[in-house]
């Protein structure tokens, strides 16, 4: 067998395995037999977060280039601790995430769409160093912070719900219908230039195929915040636009892949590109979902 092959087989399964175990109740369950509520399910969850936030964000600063020389790459981990505990871990353990509109979600979603508009309309700006100390705290910091409002979870009884993980799965699963649907069906390129093998065809795939998935999600599964349905819509829209996002970010600086932590699959960012548009999208409709 290719030694490649075998490579990102046990690269997939490991990351595979880590995500379930990180964000359903089989983490801790596991961790039950060794020692009774050992780590809670949502501490679980929240070092995954801070592991892909702080990988990420490692990648995100080797990719942009930071000047040896320069101060603003010794300011993007305090600021990203600073912002992260500020507005999202303690929010997160004090049960703060109340699904409504204030002003600093406001700004976080506005910081999201201004980052994203720069990489694709004004690159230029992150050619110096303080333009990709903004970029890379924005880009890294906001959407792991928005992830931490997925999941809901009580100390009292270590009940946690699995948004995010039926999330995972309509994004790997989006992704493998838009790849599937594009190889044999696509001919319209969607953005030759970023990504060559994106078609429309695979998008359209995609999408229909995401939305069957998310409709028996939604069956099985009733007590899952939202009509996952729209859902599994929004993962099949947005997240091939995660993944031209980080595209649009290697081909600005001629990088290949993030990293490569992931044996046989690169980096971080490789892998939760699409991740990192869908949650705070996910989010956002979690509280619109609220007043329709």
């Amino acid at each position: 067998m290719d030694k490649n092959l075998v490579q990102r087989i046990f690269g997939g399964f490991l990351y595979g395995f880590i995500v379930v175990f990180c964000t359903t109740p089989l983490g801790a369950f596991l961790l039950d037999k060794i020692s009774p509520n050992l780590v809670p399910q949502q501490h679980l969850y929240y070092g995954l977060i801070v592991f892909f936030l702080f990988a990420g964000a490692w990648e995100c600063m080797k990719m942009m280039r930071f000047d040896p020389k320069s101060w603003e790459k010794w300011l993007v981990f305090p600021l990203i601790v600073l912002v992260f505990y500020r507005f999202f871990t303690t929010r997160y353990f004090k049960h703060g995430f109340y699904f409504d509109f204030n002003l600093s979600e406001i700004l976080a979603f506005a910081l999201i769409v201004i980052a994203v508009v720069t990489l694709f309309r004004f690159s230029k700006e992150l050619y110096y160093d303080n333009g990709k100390l903004i970029f890379t705290v924005i880009y890294t910091t906001l959407p792991f912070g928005f992830a931490l409002g997925l999941p809901s979870f009580d100390n009292s009884d270590h009940s946690f719900s699995m948004e995010v993980f039926f999330l995972f799965v309509l994004i790997w699963s989006s992704d493998t219908f838009a790849y599937f649907t594009g190889k044999f069906f696509g001919k319209h390129k969607m953005a030759p230039k970023i990504s060559p093998k994106k078609t429309w065809e695979g998008f359209a795939g995609g999408v229909v195929l995401t939305i069957i998935l998310a409709f028996f999600i939604e069956k099985l599964h009733p007590d899952l915040r939202g009509n996952w349905i729209v859902v599994g819509f929004l993962v099949s829209v947005f997240a091939p636009l995660g993944d031209l996002v980080e595209s649009q970010l290697k081909r600005t600086f001629g990088v290949k892949d993030s990293g490569n932590i992931i044996p046989g699959h690169g980096g971080i960012l490789d892998r939760l590109d699409s991740f990192m548009i869908c949650a705070p999208v996910v989010y956002l409709y979690f509280i619109l979902e609220k007043f329709i």
